[in-house]
């Protein structure tokens, strides 16, 4: 019975082939990889292509807005320049009266006072004097009156009347010489009277000037 079960050693070893050399071309042999390197390679270039060809326009799509936010800009500038150019220009107009204004302030600001001097001539003026007509202008203050008396009498009163006002301290700030007019002392036609005329200069300060 036990013997039944014993394998016995002629068959196990009729079991086992027998050896031969390997002759198989392993170069003519079919790849058997399920994933080739090739598939990689190629999917990774892919890959590559299209992120540089989505970076390309999406920078496409960048300089599009661009594009159009600065034509957006440059209608927007031709439409206000219209009003740009007329506020300019009125602000020009602007400065120009300004400039008149300020010029015309700054030259009545260097006349002396009218009041002024009308009140200090008439507070200094002679009794044998009148004083007919006050004229100023850039250079100076031209004055006209009448001369009671004589002839002689009246150029003597002239020209006391003169050596007054240069000799006057008030006056002295405002006028840098005195001098006798047209013809200083004359006959007036009309009146049949001694007409005077004199003619006060301004200083520099006040001609054209700020005091």
């Amino acid at each position: 019975m036990p013997s039944l079960l014993k394998r016995k050693p002629e068959a196990a070893a009729s079991v086992m082939p027998p050896w031969h050399p390997n002759l198989r071309n392993f170069a003519r042999l079919p790849d058997t990889k399920v994933v080739r390197t090739t598939f990689f390679i190629n999917g990774a270039s892919i890959f590559i292509a299209l992120a540089l060809l989505l970076w390309f326009a999406f920078q496409e799509y960048k300089i599009h807005n661009l594009d159009r936010q600065v034509a957006d800009w440059d209608r927007q500038i031709d439409r206000d320049k219209r009003e740009s150019d007329r506020f300019i220009a009125l602000y020009k107009k602007f400065q120009d009266e300004q400039a008149r204004v300020t010029e015309v302030d700054a030259f009545l600001k260097s006349r002396p006072a009218v009041s002024q001097l009308i009140l200090r001539l008439g507070q200094t003026l002679p009794k044998d004097i009148e004083l007919d007509s006050y004229e100023q202008s850039v250079l100076g203050l031209t004055l006209r009156g009448t001369v009671r008396g004589t002839p002689d009498e009246a150029s003597g009163y002239a020209s006391a009347y003169l050596d007054q006002l240069r000799a006057d301290q008030v006056l002295a700030e405002f006028f840098e010489d005195y001098a006798f007019a047209g013809a200083g002392v004359s006959r007036n036609p009309q009146t049949h009277r001694l007409s005077l005329q004199l003619f006060l200069r301004f200083k520099s300060a006040f001609k054209g000037g700020k005091k």
